[in-house]
């Protein structure tokens, strides 16, 4: 079984470093800069609880270095999939499954959805359709990302919570290719359960992302202090009712309310969200995959977002403000 790991940032890295060490499949990593060369030169090193072991991988930034392979566990932020097509394409063979590890919702979303919106493209996240088409939606496996991870430094993961990478075909056919990865994942000391309603799951996760996300980034504050305001708490709760009405026009299923939500997220204490971290180190920000899609989808649908729509514009306005000249 080959497998390649697409973008060796902290998630990808986990991946990889985790498969490495169960040394069941052909594993190779795509990755750049000093991160790439630290790992080439000393070997893809992973600290977590109960272990700290490094591996050999095969590394390169080439995917072409590599060839056709059965999995790609494709770990780019959502806005950098479309300028990657050209990269990835000589690891797509026609039996290759693209395994989506973007926050936000997937461009493959409407592909065998069986609503009215079926086969519909969504222009925030896949601009111009180039994404359906280069890749195939026919190939995507959908993947919800838990762990929390970061590069300590080039060639260095650190491993800080969560092993769950959820997993579910846009069919929600529990096929042949997905329990096979499943099967490596769990091999690999990792969480891989097969969802049938993989879109449940998306949701769920991307209903925290979408409000507090953009409201992190615009107000600089992390999860804990956004819900000790009264103000900001109620923005969020705002924009988690819309996306709810939006979601569920689609007949996604919410398994908590909102206000556990919100309080869940609370409880993670002085995190600051990855939009506020990327915003501090100048990086562009997810707002399409996590509001941007949510917009259009809502729009698709008949649905209201006021709030939604105004946190959404002042995010791009920070993120247009916050660009080098």
């Amino acid at each position: 079984m080959r497998v390649t790991v697409f973008g060796a940032g902290a998630i990808g890295g986990y991946l990889a470093a985790k498969l490495a060490a169960a040394d069941r499949v052909e594993l190779s990593l795509v990755a750049r800069g000093a991160h790439l060369e630290a790992i080439r030169a000393n070997g893809l090193r992973l600290i977590e609880d109960g272990g700290d072991t490094t591996k050999v991988v095969a590394a390169s930034a080439e995917a072409g270095d590599f060839g056709e392979q059965d999995f790609v566990l494709l770990t780019l932020k959502a806005h950098s999939v479309p300028g990657a097509l050209d990269a990835l394409s000589p690891l797509i063979g026609p039996a290759t499954a693209v395994v989506t590890m973007q926050n936000g919702l997937p461009w493959w979303y409407f592909y065998r959805h069986g609503g009215t919106l079926a086969g519909t493209r969504l222009e925030t996240v896949d601009p111009g359709g180039a994404i359906w088409q280069r890749i195939g939606p026919q190939r995507a496996i959908g993947a919800v990302v838990y762990p929390a991870t970061e590069v300590a430094a080039p060639g260095v993961i650190r491993h800080l919570d969560g092993r769950r990478f959820s997993l579910g075909e846009p069919s929600g056919e529990k096929s042949e290719r997905v329990m096979r990865l499943a099967r490596e994942l769990v091999a690999a000391g990792l969480q891989a359960p097969v969802r049938s309603d993989i879109r449940n799951e998306i949701w769920l996760k991307l209903w925290g992302n979408l409000s507090f996300n953009p409201i992190s980034a615009l107000t600089r504050s992390t999860l804990a202090a956004i819900v000790a305001d009264p103000g900001t708490r109620a923005a969020v709760r705002a924009m988690m009712i819309e996306a709810q009405a939006v979601a569920e026009a689609l007949a996604v299923a919410f398994p908590v309310d909102v206000d556990r939500r919100i309080a869940g997220a609370g409880a993670v204490g002085e995190h600051k969200t990855s939009m506020l971290q990327d915003l501090e180190r100048g990086r562009p920000m997810e707002i399409e995959a996590l509001a941007g899609a949510v917009q259009e989808v809502a729009r698709l649908s008949g649905v209201a977002i006021p709030t939604i729509d105004l946190v959404l514009a002042l995010a791009r306005r920070l993120a247009a403000s916050s660009l080098p000249p």
